[in-house]
């Protein structure tokens, strides 16, 4: 299952990554090494009156986490040994809340495999994370910078 270069991959191609529980403590520490204390995510009675009626967990936590959740299945799985560097993201949308306690999972599919020149190419992945009960509470298109096979 691991790859080595850009070459290894072919659009269609699949995952699914294990799942993981967002914690109090995930958003406690999120908030600490962001700053952002918005009471939507750290005040209960705050929360309570929102359109959630609870507290929800930052969006670019469940982006973080869940797109990390990718390394659970190996080093050289979502990125080949050949990786370059983080190209970009595009059209992230977050679709439903991500309570605290809720279990997320990626969901991922490789839409892209450009050529850029006989050494690099643009490895794209269109992501999709969801909570325990099957509802895609974000989604995201990864552009990665990797190597090709000589």
């Amino acid at each position: 299952m691991e790859k080595a270069w850009l070459d290894d991959y072919r659009v269609g191609e699949r995952f699914t990554t294990p799942a993981r529980t967002i914690t109090e403590a995930d958003v406690v520490a999120f908030a600490a090494l962001t700053g952002d204390w918005h009471p939507l995510h750290t005040d209960v009675e705050y929360a309570a009156r929102s359109p959630f009626q609870s507290r929800i967990a930052h969006g670019m936590l469940v982006l973080s986490v869940g797109t990390a959740l990718a390394f659970r299945l190996g080093p050289h799985v979502f990125l080949p040994k050949s990786f370059v560097a983080f190209y970009g993201m595009e059209q992230v949308r977050f679709t439903a809340p991500v309570r605290l306690g809720d279990t997320i999972r990626l969901e991922a599919e490789v839409i892209g495999v450009e050529l850029q020149n006989e050494k690099r190419g643009i490895l794209t992945w269109k992501g999709s994370i969801l909570n325990q009960r099957d509802e895609t509470c974000c989604v995201a298109v990864t552009k990665l910078l990797c190597g090709r096979q000589a």
